[in-house]
């Protein structure tokens, strides 16, 4: 950074918040504005910590913690694997392998001609102990986004407290096992997609914003930024565009907390993970978590517009990356936590984590519909 920005950084912090140093959280608006869509639709399945929902070899596949599970047309489950460390990711190439990334441990090959193979939390030197999102290039070939060197893909929170700036993207060959960085110093990169010949989308979820990568390169351009929540993975959508998971959302509060380096390493160091001021997968468990007085009940009711640990939100891209219309869970819903999804037949399967539960969303237009009936399909 050239001097003139530095010094533009301390007089913003100065100035009591302006620029990167300002508390504001954008207002869901537009294409954002929110809704009760994801507490509407029809429920798939109960599946605790449900995940990476994926297509492989034409089953849909998901996870749930270190299992790897099949999703049958009935809405029963039954489970394929289980591994010696919670999955991170799921990705399916066009011919049918699996590569799962297992938290701290690196890459797991199932199908496919490199069945079996293992890679490492540290190929060739680059990092894959906080693997969180994964596309195959082609049979040979896969990008990895590993999410901070510094904590594991189950500590996303306390990466985000402590400023995480150490996550980047991997090209991994994975008939040598080598691996070659594509980008580093990135905040918990967490989904990518292909977006054209050369280029990638890559969710950065610590800086709410989505980047052009190419991968030859590795330059970036930023095509959407300042989101009001954090972006996870980012997938193609059949007709056009492309569907965006957000798996927790923003709030001024939290904002503040993250400007405050003594109050977050105290809070840090002398109270348990799950009562930190940080967004979280799910919430109102507990008399002990943050935000639950003030305007959250009142008269008892928990108020939908009521400041959350948790959310649910799931969006619709253009080709342009632009939103185009949103579902959403708000604070007082219970279907938070929205990490994955993917498309089957004319269906969205949508993966709550926070609630443990597999969503079908019937329509699948690029646009809102004016009714919400054709929208939810049998579901309304």
């Amino acid at each position: 950074m050239s001097m003139s920005g530095r010094i533009g950084r301390i007089f913003d912090k100065f100035m009591g918040g302006r620029g990167e140093h300002s508390i504001t959280v954008p207002v869901m608006d537009g294409a954002l504005k929110p809704n009760n869509y994801l507490e509407r639709i029809a429920s798939v399945s109960m599946v605790e910590a449900a995940d990476n929902l994926t297509i492989g070899g034409g089953q849909v596949l998901l996870t749930s913690g270190n299992r790897l599970v099949e999703l049958h047309d009935s809405g029963s489950t039954s489970i394929r694997s289980t591994f010696d460390a919670e999955i991170t990711f799921l990705s399916a190439s066009p011919q049918g392998a699996l590569a799962l990334g297992l938290d701290r441990l690196g890459i797991a090959i199932v199908g496919g001609r490199h069945h079996g193979k293992r890679l490492a939390a540290n190929p060739s030197g680059q990092q894959l102990n906080c693997p969180t999102a994964a596309v195959f290039l082609d049979e040979d070939t896969l990008v990895v986004c590993n999410g901070s060197s510094a904590h594991s893909a189950l500590e996303w929170s306390r990466d985000l407290l402590n400023l995480g700036r150490s996550g980047s993207v991997v090209r991994l060959d994975l008939g040598s096992g080598t691996a070659s960085l594509i980008k580093g110093g990135l905040g918990f990169p967490s989904g990518v997609a292909v977006a054209g010949a050369g280029k990638l989308v890559v969710a950065e979820a610590w800086k709410h914003r989505l980047l052009t990568l190419d991968i030859a390169g590795g330059d970036c351009i930023a095509v959407v930024a300042d989101l009001p929540a954090y972006p996870g993975r980012i997938q193609p959508a059949s007709q056009t565009g492309y569907w965006l998971t957000m798996f927790a959302v923003r709030s001024q509060l939290q904002e503040f907390v993250l400007r405050e380096d003594r109050y977050r390493r105290e809070m840090m160091k002398t109270i348990a993970p799950e009562y930190w001021v940080a967004p979280a997968l799910s919430s109102g468990r507990s008399f002990k978590e943050p935000l639950q007085a003030g305007s959250v009940i009142r008269l008892g009711i928990h108020k939908p517009w009521a400041p959350s640990r948790s959310y649910g939100l799931l969006l619709r891209l253009d080709d342009s990356f632009q939103p185009v219309w949103s579902a959403h869970s708000r604070a007082d819903g219970q279907r938070h936590g929205i990490t994955s999804c993917v498309e089957t037949g004319d269906r969205l399967l949508v993966a709550s984590k926070g609630r443990g539960e597999v969503l079908a969303l019937h329509h699948l237009s690029p646009t809102e519909p004016d009714d919400l009936s054709v929208l939810m399909g049998s579901a309304a």
